[in-house]
């Protein structure tokens, strides 16, 4: 069953949106298939063990039965505290962008600081300062987004049900370089409990005349003698935050498409998905502690705790190693320890599978 997950990401990426709906019938097929060779299996038991295996598939029904209820409960519960945390984020946002000011903060501003006054409104930059202290997201953004960052406002998540999936909204005030209040990115997932990247959805960006920042301008001097005596200009894709705005897409025809233009597409796809997770599930939830820095000073204690104990480990198993070891042990030992690392460095996590699916109700706007 596993198998066959992981190879669906990167059979989903190679075939059309119309064709999607054959390979989900095609594995369930295959599934079935499966599960008639289990049943020939059974028959090949002595009746007692067959007996016993019956029995152990009547628990496995219970067992089912129990986990519908509990998936059921889950997403009511889920349910009830996303509306918990709504009132919280609409308190994040008032005091981030200055709506309301907090008790204890005067406006009264000294000679020296009044023409800072309009800087001193709400939290300067908190939607920028906490995405870039996130390593993943640090490095999407480059100095060219920051300007424009600086203009965000709130970030949003929500459920969506039809097709199953969930929607990042971005809220920007008046800026000079785009049109756009509300930039979204929407994830439609295969599954939902335990989720498959089909494609992502993002907003189409309204640049104003020359502040296109997922694009660069190259002039080039027209050779000597030719007839034209304007520049040659050439437009090129560059790196930019706002790319995550127009997502990888799998191509209407995909006949010509060999496996390493579909291997390409689909780590595009995962590492596309990895972003939105991130801002779903980190971001979002725990801007103030990404703002101050403690939310990636908890995540860099976790890595260094585990890195401490992998060195633990190894300091016992020099101990119990020969110190008087002859140099074609030693040669042995190296080939093994590549060969444990080359194994370790072959597996890709499925697109969704490592992150929970929460429920939040449906987006609301500010």
């Amino acid at each position: 069953m596993s198998d066959l997950g992981s190879d669906l990401p990167a059979a989903a990426a190679a075939l059309s949106a119309e064709d999607r709906a054959g390979l989900v019938n095609a594995l369930k097929d295959k599934l079935q298939l499966l599960a008639g060779q289990h049943v020939d299996i059974l028959e090949t038991l002595p009746p007692k063990v067959r007996q016993r295996v019956e029995i152990l598939r009547d628990l496995q029904s219970q067992h089912d039965e129990v986990e519908a209820k509990f998936l059921e409960e889950r997403s009511k519960l889920e349910a009830k505290y996303q509306k918990l945390y709504e009132p919280l984020y609409t308190k994040r946002y008032e005091i981030v962008n200055g709506v309301v000011e907090v008790e204890g903060v005067t406006n009264v501003a000294v000679p020296e600081e009044a023409n800072k006054a309009a800087e001193d409104k709400g939290v300067p930059e908190f939607w920028l300062t906490a995405m870039k202290t996130n390593e993943a997201l640090a490095e999407e953004i480059t100095e060219r987004d920051e300007g424009s960052l600086k203009y965000l406002k709130d970030i949003k998540w929500c459920r969506i049900d039809d097709p199953k999936g969930f929607k990042l909204e971005f809220y920007f005030d008046s800026n000079p370089y785009f049109k756009n209040s509300v930039l979204t990115k929407t994830y439609h997932m295969i599954e939902d409990d335990d989720p498959i990247l089909e494609k992502a959805i993002g907003t189409e960006i309204e640049w104003h005349p020359g502040k296109c920042l997922t694009q660069k301008i190259l002039k080039k001097k027209p050779s000597k003698g030719s007839k034209n005596a304007k520049p040659i200009t050439k437009t090129e894709k560059c790196e930019s935050f706002f790319n995550f705005f127009n997502p990888p897409q799998v191509p209407e025809d995909d006949d010509d498409i060999d496996d390493d233009a579909v291997e390409e597409l689909e780590n595009l796809m995962e590492h596309d998905y990895d972003i939105g997770s991130t801002i779903r599930d980190k971001i979002i939830p725990h801007a103030v502690s990404w703002f101050t820095g403690e939310a990636a000073q908890s995540d860099f204690e976790d890595i260094d705790e585990d890195d401490y104990e992998d060195e633990e480990g190894d300091d016992d198993d020099d101990e119990d190693e020969d110190e008087d070891e002859d140099e074609e042990d030693e040669e042995e030992k190296k080939g093994k320890s590549k060969s444990k690392s080359k194994l370790q460095s072959g597996g890709r996590a499925i697109p969704g599978k490592d992150q929970p699916m929460e429920r939040p109700p449906e987006c609301k706007q500010q």
